[in-house]
């Protein structure tokens, strides 16, 4: 699951991409109002934590911004602003929840836990002929249901999720397998191959990025 940090004080960022991956987030972070503000536009976050005061853009503009571009992924404002009159402008700009600093990175996690609750796992991802159904573990290609393995289907699902984005052969062996040491990754282009026979048709949405990894994508 993504999470996008935009925070400008390096140390509070850095503790917060080591402890979030450590829990099996995926962690992006920005030390720039305006970077941060361009990344949560142009990619797809689970949720988002804040600082309030950044460069260029404050947190409160990012905010506001997502909002009015339709994003709703949940926001958390990570700040020392804590009057009264913060917290309502936080939350009137379309903030999710407020955690003064210092914080408790378990509090922190919690109050995540919270906002992301039935979020995990998508109801129905599509594209083209493709349809997966991750609360049934079902697969179709053209209405048609192709029969996974456990390991096939969390592997196309997780390439789904991320359509158009490229993800490597270490960082799928990481989140799908859940190995976390030098491994042969050859093991994921067997299960790709496997994958491309039952996809039929649809294994065109299946594409292969030399060097690095696969991606699904029109």
């Amino acid at each position: 699951m993504r999470v996008l940090v935009v925070e400008d004080e390096i140390g509070i960022a850095n503790f917060l991409q080591q402890g979030l991956e450590e829990e099996g987030y995926r962690v992006s972070i920005c030390n720039n109002g305006r970077e941060g503000l361009k990344l949560a536009l142009a990619e797809e976050f689970a949720i988002l934590l804040l600082d309030w005061n950044l460069p260029e853009f404050s947190g409160l503009q990012i905010c506001k911004s997502i909002r009015e571009k339709g994003i709703n992924s949940p926001v958390i404002f990570l700040t020392a602003r804590d009057t009264t009159e913060d917290i309502i402008k936080g939350l009137q700009a379309g903030a999710n929840d407020y955690i003064k600093k210092p914080f408790n990175f378990n509090e922190l996690l919690e109050r995540m836990k919270v906002q992301l609750r039935g979020k995990e796992a998508p109801q129905r991802l599509v594209l083209g002929s493709l349809e997966v159904l991750p609360g049934s573990r079902q697969a179709f290609v053209k209405g048609e249901e192709i029969h996974l393995t456990q390991k096939e289907f969390e592997l196309l699902s997780y390439l789904l999720e991320r359509k158009g984005e490229v993800c490597s052969r270490s960082k799928i062996i990481e989140d799908v397998w859940d190995i976390h040491f030098d491994y042969e990754t050859g093991v994921i282009d067997v299960y790709v191959n496997a994958l491309r026979k039952k996809l039929g048709e649809a294994a065109a949405f299946l594409k292969t990025v030399r060097g690095i990894g696969y991606m699904i994508q029109k």
